[in-house]
């Protein structure tokens, strides 16, 4: 079922939204061919692997969902869209790409079997602020010389939040990135006449927002990252008496909690999946269970 609204569209920076944009197969194609510096019709087929949420922190169901695709020729590309900064960011990266890159053999596996690795860090925030460059490639060098040691591994980091003034129309990762960075239809619709691919992007951004299904998930997980953010700043909050930030705590999260069980009933209402409801909102799968029983008791 879908529903028509000319007014709201979804944003590529939360990451249910980025994840969907890359289900199609062809902005996916579009999008892998800007970062690898290719022509897209010289990749033939890209096909998704699967992924799931991550916990990222004891108390939170609020993971990051990557999109992982497997290469023709073997290689994969592991693309992850991340809206704000935490401790031990690059150890995670660095821990992901190379987990990929073991887990091609097994054991008595010819190390021939090894394949490229890539991982894409799309970040709304700031990670190296002492320059200007908003789209970096690592790989093992030698320190010295400078010289490659391998292309097997690559980390590419897009710094969303340092997109240089000018469009720069021959760079194809940079109007990507201004496509994703974009925070209005305007800003996506401007960026949609750049290529056929980020054309096609749009269309998907519209199709997904059109639809009914594909917005409850989107503003449950939109919702999940405001609740973490507030609830993880106002533990840091300056000037306040302890017994104060206590009771404020307490009640903002009271809140945080009557609101995803709100969002978790509409779902519910649309015949979503436990598991998945509880992923989306943050819920415990037991407890979105014992609010389903509710919910039917009242049919």
């Amino acid at each position: 079922m879908t529903k028509k609204n000319d007014k709201f569209i979804m944003l590529p920076t939360v990451d249910v939204c980025f994840k969907g944009l890359m289900y199609n197969p062809k902005v996916r194609k579009g999008f892998i061919a800007a970062l690898l510096g290719a022509d897209p019709a010289s990749i033939r087929e890209t096909v998704l692997l699967p992924t799931a949420l991550r916990q990222e922190y004891p108390d939170e169901k609020l993971g990051i969902l990557d999109v992982r695709a497997l290469m023709e020729d073997g290689a994969q590309v592991n693309m992850e869209m991340q809206a704000y900064p935490f401790g031990q960011w690059d150890a995670r990266s660095l821990f992901y790409l190379s987990k990929m890159y073991t887990d091609q053999i097994g054991r008595g596996d010819p190390y021939t079997k090894l394949k490229k690795c890539i991982h894409v860090s799309i970040l709304d925030f700031i990670r190296f602020a002492d320059d200007r460059k908003c789209h970096r490639t690592i790989s093992l060098c030698d320190e010295q010389t400078g010289e490659k040691y391998t292309d097997l591994l690559e980390l590419q980091i897009l710094e969303l939040k340092k997109l240089p003034g000018d469009l720069r129309e021959d760079d194809e990762v940079i109007q990507w990135m201004r496509f994703l960075a974009g925070k209005d239809r305007k800003e996506l619709e401007d960026m949609a006449s750049t290529s056929e691919y980020i054309e096609e992007a749009y269309r998907e951004l519209e199709r997904m927002s059109a639809d009914e299904r594909a917005r409850l998930e989107y503003e449950a997980r939109q919702k999940a990252i405001r609740d973490h953010d507030a609830i993880m700043s106002s533990a840091w909050e300056t000037g306040m008496e302890k017994g104060m930030e206590k009771g404020l705590r307490k009640g903002r999260e009271q809140g945080v909690r009557q609101e995803r069980k709100d969002i978790a009933l509409r779902m519910l209402e649309k015949g979503m999946g436990m598991e998945t409801i509880a992923d989306l909102t943050g819920m415990d799968v037991e407890e979105v269970r014992k609010l389903s029983e509710k919910f039917r008791a009242k049919e």
